[in-house]
C-alpha cells in the first residue's frame, strides 16, 4: 500500500466535517443539494434510505481527501439476497488517487455491510467512467449489466 493511503485515516463522518464533504461531494455530483447533508447529520439518512453510513478519508493535519457514502437497498442488479449493501458514493481527491485510499473508503463500507449482517456489496457508475469501472473491478466488483436510462416530458 502506498504510504499516502498508510497516513490517511477512513473513519465515519462527524459533523464538524460538514464543509469539506459538501466540497468533495461537489467535485463528484456538481449539481448535488447541500441540503441533504444535513438531513444526513439530522437524521443519519439520505435519498430516502433508512440504513446509510458515510466514511470519510482524512489525512494526519485533518484535510478530508475523499468519502463513501453506503445504504441498504432491498434489490440490486446482480445480487441473490435482499437486503444488499450499496454504495452509493465513492470519491477520492484528484492528488491521492491510486494510492489505497479509495480500497479503504470501500473496506470501511464492505465492514459496514457485514456488520448490517448483509452477504452482499453492489454498486454502479456512469455507463462512460472507464476510470470508475477500473476501481471497482480492480476491488473485486464484477459486472452484471449495463442499462441505458430514459426520460420524457409529460
Amino acid at each position: 500500500m502506498s504510504s499516502k493511503a498508510e497516513k490517511v485515516q477512513i473513519r465515519p463522518v462527524q459533523p464538524e466535517d460538514r464543509d469539506q464533504w459538501a466540497h468533495l461531494r461537489r467535485a463528484l455530483f456538481p449539481d448535488f443539494d447541500p441540503p441533504e447533508i444535513d438531513e444526513f447529520f439530522k437524521t443519519g439518512r439520505f435519498d430516502g434510505f433508512e440504513h446509510c453510513a458515510v466514511f470519510v478519508a482524512e489525512t494526519e493535519d485533518g484535510a478530508l481527501v475523499g468519502f463513501a457514502e453506503a445504504s441498504a437497498r432491498p434489490y440490486a442488479e446482480g445480487c441473490a439476497t435482499t437486503p444488499v449493501a450499496y454504495l452509493e458514493a465513492w470519491y477520492v481527491a484528484p492528488n491521492v488517487r491510486a494510492a489505497g485510499v479509495g480500497a479503504k473508503l470501500v473496506s470501511a463500507v464492505e465492514d459496514w455491510g457485514r456488520a448490517k449482517g448483509y452477504a452482499e456489496i453492489a454498486s454502479d457508475a456512469d455507463i462512460n467512467n472507464h476510470v470508475s469501472h477500473k476501481a471497482h473491478a480492480a476491488l473485486g466488483f464484477v459486472e452484471t449489466d449495463r442499462i441505458v436510462c430514459f426520460v420524457k416530458k409529460l
